[in-house]
């Protein structure tokens, strides 16, 4: 598949997504057509990426450029990383009209984002997701975010970026693991938007997760699609976005009260809550049992340790009710689920109480 450029066309802004191989290297010509221009860049970069590709961007872009390496984790993601970013951007006397890029994983991307929204009330923004999560889906889309004591990115700002840089070349840098992390979020996308997409993940999810070409490219050039139709109906998240999050309000408990460990990353909660909102809609009589078995027999294959009792049990079900409690979307006492209609089509704004929450919870100890 040649490289490809997805425009968002949204209320607030304009944007392209270029996706493709060995974008990083074209990376003067991409700022020069997509009108970047600053005097003064400062890139934030995850330790984990590797050095000659920070090494591309220094030779590349020909402007003063002040490098700050991150070390990317869900406890690093606080007010505290945001205020360092800041601080070198006033030390360095930027204005608006500089730059920020984020290059690295979602924490990377999310953390810049918000400082880049703070700063001087904002100043231009990059993102070059090298995860395969990050480029199918939190690179896209302007939500930011840190967190807190009481849950998952429950401070941050929308805030779109200037431009995404999406180079699947930086995928081969990625353990098995990662993969199937941002694997997640493609599938997610499938069952809200599109069955017909759906099924060419069922068939070909081992070339997808080997990077075969052209399977990866199209996988996440079709997700991002999915993302990008969807944001742009409603950037702030007010009734359609919020399908985005499907198992998401479950993956965020379960990620905060797991103490957000490495045994636990953000896309394996998120297929566990994936697979639970799952089970809630067939419960609910919402998803019938055919589509629900697709679905969580494909969260088998991806990873069969990936079962509830494998990481929680009974005693843990007040910490996660309260994590949910928390969740973003809600809005009254009642939880706010995004529930599976059929394959290709979810619906949000679903609320229950939170003792049938709790009940269903204690169930899958069962």
């Amino acid at each position: 598949m040649k490289n490809k450029k997805i425009l968002i066309n949204s209320k607030d802004s304009n944007y392209n997504i270029y996706v493709g191989s060995n974008l990083i290297a074209q990376i003067n010509k991409i700022l020069k057509k997509d009108k970047i221009n600053a005097k003064n860049f400062l890139i934030i970069y995850d330790s984990k990426v590797p050095f000659k590709i920070i090494n591309i961007l220094r030779k590349k872009i020909k402007e003063n450029i002040i490098f700050h390496k991150f070390y990317s984790s869900e406890k690093n993601k606080n007010q505290k990383s945001v205020n360092k970013i800041l601080n070198i951007m006033l030390k360095n006397n930027f204005n608006r009209n500089d730059c920020l890029i984020a290059v690295g994983g979602g924490i990377i991307g999310d953390v810049s984002a918000f400082a880049a929204s703070i700063f001087k009330r904002g100043l231009k923004f990059i993102n070059i997701p090298t995860t395969l999560l990050a480029q199918v889906d939190s690179s896209i889309g302007g939500k930011t975010g840190i967190n807190s004591d009481y849950g998952k990115n429950l401070i941050g700002s929308f805030y779109q970026p200037d431009l995404v840089i999406a180079d699947i070349k930086f995928l081969k840098y990625l353990p098995k693991r990662e993969l199937i992390c941002g694997y997640a979020e493609i599938f997610k996308h499938s069952i809200i938007s599109d069955k017909k997409f759906f099924y060419f993940l069922l068939n070909n999810f081992e070339k997808i997760i080997n990077l075969k070409k052209p399977y990866i490219d199209q996988a996440i050039y079709k997700s991002c699609f999915i993302k990008k139709k969807i944001v742009e109906k409603d950037v702030k998240e007010k009734n359609l976005r919020k399908t985005l999050n499907l198992g998401h309000t479950f993956a965020h408990s379960y990620e905060a009260t797991y103490k957000y460990s490495k045994g636990l990353n953000h896309g394996e909660a998120v297929l566990l809550g994936i697979n639970s909102a799952s089970e809630f809609s067939f419960k609910k009589n919402l998803l019938n049992y055919k589509e629900y078995k697709l679905i969580i027999n494909h969260i088998s294959k991806i990873n069969n340790s990936l079962k509830i009792n494998n990481y929680f049990n009974k005693k843990d079900t007040n910490k996660l009710l309260g994590y949910i409690k928390n969740d973003k979307k809600n809005i009254s006492k009642k939880i706010n689920l995004i529930l599976i209609n059929k394959i290709g089509q979810v619906s949000y704004n679903n609320f229950f109480e939170l003792k049938e929450i709790s009940k269903f919870i204690r169930n899958q100890f069962l």
